[in-house]
């Protein structure tokens, strides 16, 4: 029996997992496009690391030969190159692939590449099960971790000595290698047995968010004391632990904040809760003409334009619907070329479409004003037109937080995706899952980021449209939502 790095850190976090990925694959929940750009991330950040050390050759991956790659490993090995990417190996019952390896006098430095800002737990995990591996068949002397330096800006070309940070963890790595025959001993063991019975908790999700939550997770009700606003996972896990899974089960000795009691209340009622005073306190705060207003923004890991930085959010689009006190209702929007950064055409539109005077309603105010403070600094010239923007906002989760309009269709949430369809039932103009391939800000994130890479460009219109109206929605959204609050406090 066979494990990868990948299993052997799969198996480190939940024996259980492991399990089902061996024997159960077909459980495995579908990756979100979220995972995708993971996934992306670290292809782009691998191969740019790769300039590190140039002049090296590539065991090209093969998923129906393995034994090729490694033969081939071997074989470059004895030819004298002296920096290989991918090296393949299967040593000590692991099958690891290698980053990159490079020739330091009679032994080997072996450089493992990630794309997170800092070295985490797992990854020193991954290196040590690979120098397990790989220690079996050549001399090993060193062990780097490689992961992206996030103050780096982007000036001209990439730098790609300045974008990466380049950590030793060689005494971290061979000091767990006593403990990695027992780990994966213990692994064969229960690989040869029934499932484990392993119960949820905090290890789903940490370090990494497993892709069995669906079938371990069936069980769970919704809602359940997981959806409990805003309350840490290791209370919940408490909770339900001693049994507890349903609101109804919530003990009235266990402490819930005031928040927290009006959404299991109002779970147990199945009424709307209304409180007039916040709702008008909250209005009271508006000028007209009102700019309901929202960005979409996508980051690369590699930055593709000067004064970029590392997974900055860039906004390359906005929406933006403008209601006067008359009730007119105009929209504007943006979307940038996606060849090009979209900065400059976004501020100088952006400035011209914001009304002079009046409020600017963003939902979740804090991400608007911080692409817009970032958005100065970039554009010196316009700091002041810009900045001058940031009073003017307000936040129109404020009377839903402030408990102002509580339905128990929230399950627990304040996000516009959670409102919106619990205040507009069945109303498809307002239904995200009505829009076609972009329904969420990760979609938009991930499919902007990526577009440029696009050859057919009717198919690239087709996304842009649907870019442009999943944004749409969001500040109509919010149009929809406000109107509703005003005819409640009216009442």
């Amino acid at each position: 029996m066979t494990l990868s790095k990948s299993q052997y850190i799969r198996g480190l976090q939940c024996y259980k997992s492991l399990w089902l990925y061996k024997h159960k694959p077909e459980l495995r929940d579908t990756p979100d496009k979220a995972q995708e750009s993971l996934f992306s991330n670290g292809y782009s950040v691998g191969k740019a690391a790769k300039e590190l050390f140039v002049g090296g050759v590539e065991v090209e991956f093969d998923a129906d030969d393995f034994g090729g790659m490694i033969a081939k490993t071997k074989d470059l090995m004895q030819s004298g190159y002296e920096v290989i990417y991918e090296a393949t190996f299967k040593e000590n019952g692991i099958f690891a692939m290698s980053d990159i390896l490079v020739k330091n006098g009679d032994g080997w430095d072996m450089y493992e590449v990630k794309a997170s800002t800092g070295v985490k737990e797992y990854h020193i995990n991954d290196a040590s099960v690979q120098w397990y591996a790989l220690s079996n068949a050549i001399k090993l002397n060193k062990a780097y971790i490689v992961h992206i330096n996030n103050s780096y800006t982007r000036e001209d070309k990439i730098d790609v000595n300045k974008l990466f940070n380049i950590a030793d963890i060689t005494d971290e790595v061979q000091n767990r290698q006593h403990l990695i025959p027992m780990h994966i001993e213990a692994m064969f063991s229960m690989l040869k047995a029934d499932m484990p019975d392993t119960d949820i908790g905090t290890h789903c999700s940490e370090p990494n968010s497993c892709d069995f939550r669906g079938h371990c997770w069936s069980h769970i009700p919704s809602p359940s004391v997981f959806d409990l606003y805003r309350m840490n996972s290791t209370k919940k896990f408490e909770m339900y632990y001693k049994g507890v899974k349903n609101y109804e089960e919530i003990p009235n000795t266990f402490g819930l904040n005031a928040t927290q009691r009006l959404q299991v209340d109002s779970n147990k009622s199945k009424e709307v809760y209304i409180d007039k005073r916040v709702i008008q306190n909250f209005l009271d705060k508006l000028v007209y003409p009102l700019n309901f207003f929202d960005f979409e923004t996508f980051q690369n890991a590699i930055p593709r334009f000067d004064t970029q930085r590392p997974y900055m959010q860039i906004p390359f689009q906005y929406s933006l619907h403008i209601l006067h006190q008359d009730g007119r209702l105009e929209h504007k929007e943006f979307l940038g070329n996606e060849n090009l950064d979209p900065r400059e055409s976004l501020i100088e539109q952006m400035l011209n479409d914001i009304t002079q005077k009046g409020s600017i309603v963003a939902y979740n105010q804090a991400f608007e004003i911080g692409r817009i403070r970032e958005l100065a600094a970039f554009k010196t010239d316009k700091k002041d037109e810009l900045l001058s923007l940031v009073d003017r906002f307000v936040d129109l989760i404020v009377p839903f937080r402030g408990t102002g309009y509580y339905h128990p269709d929230f399950n627990g949430s304040f996000s516009i995706k959670s409102v919106l369809p619990a205040m507009f039932p069945n109303d498809d103009e307002l239904n995200y899952k009505k829009l076609g391939s972009v329904q969420n800000g990760g979609d938009a994130m991930e499919t902007f980021a990526n577009l440029y890479l696009l050859k057919d460009k009717s198919k690239r219109e087709e996304i842009r449209k649907d870019l442009l109206a999943y944004c749409r929605l969001d500040t109509l959204a919010m149009v929809r939502i406000l109107e509703k609050l005003m005819q409640i406090a009216k009442v």
